[in-house]
């Protein structure tokens, strides 16, 4: 399924290349759409019940693939009833293919895969890898099989450790395989083709003994043996294995590795011998003693006595090859130096003491086209006749022709094996394992022998598969041409040609010199090309045609440019009329893409010995050279190029010498044309004849254009015209017109043509408002700024203040660059840029370095064959000058967005570095310290001459103190590209025409100067105003004041209606409008990552116009200095949450308050203790300094976040204050009580009395917005506000009333603080208002410090009738005890009466 998405993406993908009919778009869309879901619908899934070894696995992965499967199938049947587009639907289609070739790998693949080796003795060569999945057999479908199971494929074997990463391949093998079970082994009879054979061999050794050949000098070696020599073999010892039978007798067969010429494999071929003479020093000359001899001095026949090979032909007579280092005579002359009896070097001047010379004589031969029969190849002498094969010694290479130094040889045995008939070809896997021979002697020492079969490929069997003849092909390969090739040498070119292979024939185009886009427009013949097998076979899988281009170098190895597959078309009938058609393939310089091929093949099968019905042969281009024949070559239309070539930029050094000269060619379609040269580039870089017309023969389909190459030359001294740059074009449809259509417009820049427009409208920016004017405008500066039009312009409406409500104008935001944004086209109406470049392409890099800048444009329409027909208007006319010009440029910062972290903590400290040309502004002393987020707001005015000085490059560099600054990321402007642009993208075009005010016009020209220009550019009328100035007509239509300014605020900025209206008519005419534009900045370090967004915009104004209008001021906003005060008077109704020693309910109360993002200002009161009901006094100021943006309603805060911290790092806030209520607690933490949060933006109002103040005043504060815009007031507006406030706290996520407060809030402005000062608590300055000690109650005391207090209002209050009940008691105790004592004195006294 993969396989035929594949094929059918291919095809769509060609159709939408070659611009084909929408029908024929569509039909081919709708193919593959339904070719999908028949395929879904016929291949489902195999159920997994009932399969061994099953595991959840397995169950997961079927899950996975129905549900993927039905996924594409869904989306498939959705696209073929609603897709509307073709394009669109392309990136779908192939996400299915991605989706269903990943669905397809097994992740429990446990089946190892197939290694082919290439062997070179014991060494491993090369190598190929073969998934076991791709040529396994199953019994389930004929789809469940392997893609290749069975079936004949083209394998590319590689190097192992292959340092060049695929470059170079060592071979390219065609095989046929087949995997499965060995219970299904008799299914491979049906995939078998040919029959298959096996011949046993063995090798009969002889020595030469005294002259004489025989078995008596062996040493070591058997009569008989292995290929070895090492193992003894006899002819009776070998036993055929099961289902095998013997076919034929022993038969001496030669080594066909042996036999091999030096021809094989080719269609031409050079014979060559060297005739050789000898003298003494200053002798005549003689023939040697070997008078003709090889390359290397071995003896060879005369040229009389070499016979033209069977299936050859002379095409010369033999002669001397000149084309050497050799005299006009051909000889070369050396001298020998003993021992050696043969020069070792040759020279082609002849000097006295040599002694020997040498001739090479050549005679080139041809292939016949008729074809050999298989007799008349063995009929060809195949060295000795006796079969032996000969080596000097025993373990050295064996050769076929007998030398005199031989002393042993040997010849092979072999004898034939077949397949029985009721096996048929399976049989072929009896053999595993059981061939060998009966070798259990035991040698003279007892040792057993080991087996055959042990040795690594000594006794492997040859399994050869016969069939009974080959089928005969033509094949034609159509060479068209190539592009975008590697730079492989230093001139930036390559001299590419393509060596063209296909099985075992191969062929080579021509080599076209200095060029990386070749077009060859050659056709390769094969005319025999032999192929065994099913034709059927050969047409559903193809052998495939390698193309590999090389780089033609006059000294050393040509080096590879890339490989290239191409499927030829098989024909199995040669009188078919279909033809092949020329397709781009990709060209891959191991696994890089090095360029495209545009080729195609035809295979035809040879029903005719002569060749009769095949294809008319091409029309020769030269000798030997066939061109492309029609119906497959492009179809060609005369076409005409016009060619704007502006100029030269930052033309980099040649050789250590400046590009002073230059001159461009232009190639195209085999035609070539030069501008005028620039005669000093850096006085102007632009050439000074502009328009270059040619006429060309292109294909008429888009696909088939040829590249435009552009080469930059350098005139220099003595008449030397180095190639400095270059540089290839390849899609020109984006340069294709209608020149019938085109308007002139495309050609001109309205800004360069306003630099010769009449000048006697200047524009009187003076200010000459009334003083009451001035101050309304000082008045609105302060809530209104240019910040206040950007946050609008993003959507932030809570930052732009009551800028909105004004009706003043917005910035256009791009969030992209705005060459990127699709209206503007790159700003390259007037010219593109076109890198060039220079040098070879290296290994890691894919293209060479850049080295210049082209500035041009390119137009292509058709043309007429008619020469009666009047040429269509030229497209490039009205150039505006091009000569240097001297401007204004306005580089407005705003800020950037996501900047790459330079420092440990994960910030960075940016600031902007500015170059233009030769200036450089580094703006090192306004960094933003400790932020990825800076807002810059700065402005840069420099002055420059472009278009010397085009590029500016903007930069954001990292601060660092003790170490050199880090680049974040730059961007670069074309600022030329915007001066050109006819999208007028040098300075944005405002909403409204504003005289005055922070949206002031800041353009050289009135909008009813520009518009008239713009009109006179564009060929219309000019625009006709009306008296009043609100009706203006343009273009044939009426544009009045009205329709655009209607339900819009008018202030008092604007500027008179005829310039209002004509500035209205221009932001309907395409033009850039006043904008800022996000740029990327990028880092050379990681080209391709993005370091952060800058958002800005650059003004551009030529000094010829005049002074363009002042600038805007983008200064960040400075935050105004205010404080705070709040005067704690009361609270109530405050929780007691302590309980005293007499078990009364109190709390110590105190206040304390901080505006957040400022809590090191954290301040409180005093305490009221023993607050026994809740109520507090204290008369207790808190006052906050903070600093406040009124615009954004912020508060800034500046603090450093540690103590080792450089710089402080600023935070915005909102201006909120919190108050909390806390018990104070001397042995223990306080306890916290309630809290307040006010917004000083949005004030909850507060209560008059306490008993109003409730708890659903902070509740609707958390409430929706439309309950707090009706009664929250700003404490900025309102300045001072007095009044109760509820505290709460929070429980398991209820809110409760914790106490009220009564406070006075009042906000003063720095000025206002000096001039009524106050301090804190009540410390000096008591003022504003003075507050007075609170008057506490009594019993609001703490009692470790005041125990007489104590006593009296803790103890005695409470207790005091405990107190009088004990005194009480206490007395008549004591009376009592006072009376029991003297009781008995009394009574006793009273008894005796002593007295008496």
């Amino acid at each position: 399924m993969t396989d035929r998405l594949q094929s059918h993406i291919c095809s769509l993908k060609t159709a939408l290349l070659a611009k084909v009919s929408d029908t024929r778009l569509a039909e081919i869309w709708l193919k593959l759409v339904n070719q999908v879901i028949e395929d879904l619908d016929s291949n489902p899934v195999p159920e997994l019940e009932g399969k061994a070894n099953l595991t959840s696995l397995d169950i997961q992965i079927r899950k996975m693939r129905v549900s993927a499967l039905k996924f594409i199938k869904d989306s498939a049947v959705r696209m073929r009833e609603e897709a509307t587009d073709v394009k669109t639907t392309l990136m779908e289609i192939e996400n299915w293919l991605e989706r269903m070739t990943g669905l397809g790998d097994e992740p429990q693949n446990s089946m190892p895969d197939v290694i082919i080796w290439m062997l070179r003795g014991e060494k491993r060569v090369a190598y190929a890898r073969i998934p076991a999945h791709r040529i396994m057999y199953s019994t389930t479908s004929e789809q469940a099989c392997g893609k290749y199971c069975g079936k004949t494929q083209t394998i590319f074997m590689q190097y192992p450790m292959d340092k060049t990463k695929g470059i170079k391949l060592p071979v390219q093998l065609r095989v046929n395989m087949w995997f499965g079970l060995s219970a299904h082994e008799n299914k491979f009879n049906s995939f078998a083709e040919g029959t298959f054979s096996v011949f046993t061999e063995m090798y009969e050794n002889q020595a030469l003994v005294f002259g004489k050949w025989g078995t008596t000098g062996l040493v070591g070696r058997h009569k008989t043996s292995d290929v070895t020599g090492k193992i003894k073999l006899k002819r009776e010892s070998f036993m055929p294995p099961k289902g095998w039978e013997w076919e034929e007798d022993w038969f001496v067969d030669p080594e066909r590795s042996l036999l091999t010429e030096a021809d094989a494999g080719h269609t031409e071929f050079t014979d060559e011998v060297f005739q050789n003479e000898t003298r003494y020093p200053g002798g005549e000359w003689k023939p040697a003693e070997e008078p003709y001899t090889d390359v290397n001095g071995e003896k060879a026949q005369s040229p009389s006595q070499i016979e033209c090979p069977p299936g050859w032909k002379w095409e010369e007579a033999w002669s001397f090859d000149i084309n050497r280092a050799v005299d006009e005579n051909g000889w070369e002359y050396g001298i020998t130096i003993p021992p050696d009896s043969k020069p070792k070097s040759w020279v082609p001047a002849e000097k006295m003491y040599h002694t020997h010379r040498r001739k090479r004589m050549v005679r080139p031969r041809k292939k016949e086209s008729k074809a050999i029969t298989p007799s008349e190849k063995m009929a060809a002498p195949l060295g000795d006749p006796e079969g032996w094969e000969y080596s000097s010694l025993i373990g050295w290479k064996f050769h076929r022709m007998q030398r005199s130094t031989d002393t042993f040889r040997r010849r092979r045995w072999r004898k034939k094996m077949a397949p029985s008939d009721r096996l048929g070809a399976a049989a072929i896997f009896k053999l595993e394992g059981a061939l060998g021979t009966d070798i259990s002697d035991v040698d003279e020492k007892g040792k057993s022998k080991d087996s055959a079969t042990t040795m690594f490929g000594a006794n492997t069997p040859t399994v050869s598969c016969n069939f009974d003849k080959p089928f005969v092909y033509h094949l034609r390969v159509y060479v068209y041409q190539a592009r975008n090739l590697l730079a492989l040498d230093k001139d930036s070119f390559s001299d590419p040609y393509a060596h063209v292979s296909f099985l075992h024939l191969s062929k080579t185009t021509e080599t076209i010199p200095a060029t990386l886009n070749p077009t060859w427009d050659q056709t390769l013949i094969f005319n025999t090309v032999e192929i065994y097998g099913d034709p059927q076979a050969v047409a559903q899988n193809p052998p495939n045609v390698v193309f590999e281009l090389f780089d033609k170098d006059q000294v050393g190895k040509d080096e590879p440019l890339g490989r290239s597959v191409c499927p030829p078309l098989v024909k199995l009938n040669p009188e078919t009329g279909v033809s092949p058609r020329l397709l781009w393939y990709p060209i891959m310089h191991g696994d890089k893409k090095s360029g495209d091929l545009l080729v195609a093949a035809e295979l035809i099968m040879k029903d005719k010995p002569d060749g009769s019905n095949l294809p008319i042969v091409p029309p020769k281009r030269a000798a030997k050279l066939y061109m492309v024949p029609q119906g497959i070559r492009p179809v060609v239309q005369l076409t005409g190029i016009e060619i704007l070539t502006w100029g030269l930029r930052n033309m980099k050094n040649f050789q250590l010498a400046a590009v002073s000269s230059p001159s461009l060619i232009v190639e195209f379609g085999g035609e070539v044309v030069q501008s005028a040269v620039i005669k000093n580039i850096r006085k102007n870089p632009n050439f000074p004849g502009s328009v270059l017309f040619f006429k060309v023969l292109l294909p008429k389909e888009e696909m088939y254009t040829p590249p435009i190459v552009i080469k930059v030359i350098d005139h220099r001294p003595f008449g030397r015209k180095p190639i400095v740059g270059q540089c290839t074009i390849d899609s020109l449809e984006v340069f294709r017109c209608d020149p019938y259509t085109t308007r002139a417009e495309v050609a001109m820049s309205s800004k360069v043509a306003l630099m010769a427009a009449p000048r006697d409208v200047a524009i009187d920016m003076e200010d000459r408002r009334p003083l009451l004017e001035t101050q309304q405008a000082e008045r609105e500066k302060e809530t209104v700024d240019w910040w206040s039009k950007f946050y609008s312009s993003l959507g932030e409406h809570e930052k732009c203040g009551p800028y909105l409500q004004k009706g003043y104008d917005t910035l256009k935001i791009f969030r992209t660059e705005l060459e990127n944004v699709p209206e503007y086209k790159g700003l390259t109406d007037f010219c593109d840029t076109f890198k060039l470049y220079r040098g070879k392409s290296g290994e890691d890099d894919e293209d060479p370095s850049v080295v210049g800048e082209f500035k041009g444009l390119f137009k292509i329409y058709p043309l007429s064959d008619d020469p009666g027909v009047p040429a269509p208007p030229r497209q490039f006319r009205e150039l505006p000058d091009s000569g240097p010009q001297e401007c204004i440029v306005r580089i407005y910062i705003i800020r950037a967005i996501d900047l790459q972290p330079k420092d440990n903590n994960g910030l960075c400290d940016p600031y902007i570095k500015i170059a233009l040309g030769k200036k450089v502004v580094e703006d090192r002393d306004h960094y933003i310290p400790n932020t990825v987020n800076p807002v810059f707001g700065r402005m840069f005015e420099l002055t420059c001459f472009i278009p010397q000085e085009k590029d500016l490059k903007i930069s954001v560099y990292d601060y660092d103190l003790m170490s050199r600054d880090e680049k974040v990321g730059e961007t670069v402007i074309d600022l030329e590209n915007r001066l050109l642009s006819r999208f007028g993208s040098y300075c944005g075009i405002p909403q409204t025409y504003c005289t005055s005010g922070i949206n002031q016009w800041r353009d050289q020209m009135k909008p009813s100067q520009i518009l008239q220009n713009l009109s006179r550019l564009r060929g219309i009328p000019p625009p006709v105003p009306a008296e009043n100035g609100k009706t203006l007509s343009h273009a044939g239509r009426e544009y009045t004041l009205d329709e655009f300014e209607a339900n819009k605020e008018i202030h008092q900025h604007l500027g008179p209606p005829n310039e209002r209206l004509a500035l209205h008519v221009l932001r309907t005419q395409g033009l850039v409008p006043e904008h800022v534009e996000s740029r990327t900045l990028y880092s050379s370090f990681q080209p391709t990552l993005s370091q952060g967004i800058l958002q800005m915009w650059v003004d551009i104004f030529p000094k010829s116009l005049g002074l363009p209008g002042p600038p805007l001021d983008i200064t960040p906003r400075k935050p105004k200095k205010f404080f705070l005060r709040v005067i704690i008077w009361n609270t109530t109704e405050v929780i007691l949450d302590e309980t005293s020693i007499t078990g009364e309910d109190m709390s110590d109360i105190y206040v304390k308050g901080w505006m957040p993002g400022m809590e090191e200002n954290k301040q409180k009161t005093d305490v009221h203790f023993r607050s026994l009901d809740g109520d507090g006094n204290f008369n207790w100021r808190f006052v906050y300094p903070f600093e406040y943006l009124p615009a954004e309603q912020l508060c800034l805060v500046s603090r450093k976040e540690h103590f080792w911290s450089l710089d402080k790092s600023e935070f915005r806030t909102p201006a909120k204050l919190i108050i909390q209520i806390w018990d104070n607690d001397k042995f223990s933490l306080d306890d916290y009580l309630g809290t307040l949060e006010l917004d000083l933006n949005k004030l909850t109002p507060p209560a008059k009395t306490p008993q109003k103040c409730l708890l659903e005043r902070i509740t609707d504060i958390k409430g929706p917005a439309s309950h707090k815009s009706s009664q929250d007031t700003s404490l900025f507006t309102q300045k001072s506000v007095r009044g109760w406030w509820p505290c709460m706290s929070e429980v398991d996520g209820k809110r409760t009333l914790t106490g009220k407060v009564e406070m006075t809030l009042e906000i003063v402005t720095e000025k206002e603080a000096e001039e009524r000062p106050a301090g804190k608590g009540r410390d000096e300055p008591n003022m504003n208002p003075k507050l007075d000690p609170p008057n506490r109650p009594e019993t609001s005391f703490f009692w470790f410090t005041n125990p007489c207090k104590t006593m009296k209002f803790i103890v005695w209050r409470r207790f005091k009738w405990v107190f009088i009940g004990i005194i009480i008691l206490i007395l008549v105790l004591l009376f009592l005890g006072i009376l029991f004592y003297s009781l008995p004195n009394y009574i006793s006294m009273k008894i005796v009466k002593p007295f008496q």
